[in-house]
């Protein structure tokens, strides 16, 4: 199975040339390390960050250069810095052309549950009910199961709900799944992982058709 990064490398192979693309907190933060060869994508932070890079090098940091979830981050030649009111109307423009998050839960229907665990102390909500609600393509890039080994693919999210039926594809460290009215699509399994293992794996509804290949990493 993938760890973390080759989660985040399977869906750089989503990027096209030209997009403008939003990363949110978590795994897919990974996914600016992994750009293909002879692609052009401007990442875009919603605190308000246009052109960000790679994780600098230990002992390059700059604090006060950081992304949504206030890690430090490096900035592109043509880099433009904002404030909230212009990152959000980037986002609620549509602006976007794909938008990776991370989840707690998702549902075969394409309901994602991503901000709040009820009992544990959080943040905020941050842009992520913005961009559910204005992203047109979005993926989640997540770990198959939770720490107690239960799945996190589910026939209906347990957890408090960020949106509803907006969530296009899933990439987890087991699988690459579409959502469609049928549930989760099988389309792609991990290095070394049987279909048997994934269906095992996942609690919502599965669509399995014909030889499911390996992921080209």
């Amino acid at each position: 199975m993938l760890d973390k990064n080759g989660i985040a490398k399977r869906i750089a192979q989503e990027l096209r040339d030209r997009w403008y693309v939003n990363l949110g907190i978590g795994i897919p933060t990974l996914v600016a390390n992994y750009i293909p060869e002879g692609i052009s994508v401007e990442f875009q932070s919603e605190n308000g960050l246009l052109g960000m890079g790679p994780f600098p090098y230990e002992g390059e940091e700059d604090a006060d250069m950081i992304n949504a979830g206030k890690q430090t981050v490096t900035t592109l030649p043509g880099a433009s810095i904002f404030d909230s009111s212009t990152s959000f109307a980037m986002i609620r423009g549509q602006h976007v052309q794909l938008t990776v998050l991370g989840a707690m839960e998702v549902a075969d229907n394409g309901d994602i549950a991503n901000w709040k665990i009820p009992g544990k102390m959080v943040k905020g909500m941050g842009g992520a009910m913005d961009l559910v609600a204005s992203a047109e393509n979005i993926i989640v890039a997540m770990m198959h199961a939770n720490k107690a080994g239960e799945s996190k693919l589910l026939t209906k999210c347990t957890l408090p709900i960020t949106g509803v039926q907006c969530v296009k594809k899933v990439v987890t460290n087991l699988a690459v799944m579409d959502i469609t009215p049928e549930g989760f699509k099988l389309l792609e399994r991990a290095p070394g992982v049987s279909v048997e293992e994934i269906k095992n794996a996942t609690a919502g509804r599965m669509v399995v058709e014909g030889e499911i290949p390996e992921m080209n990493l």
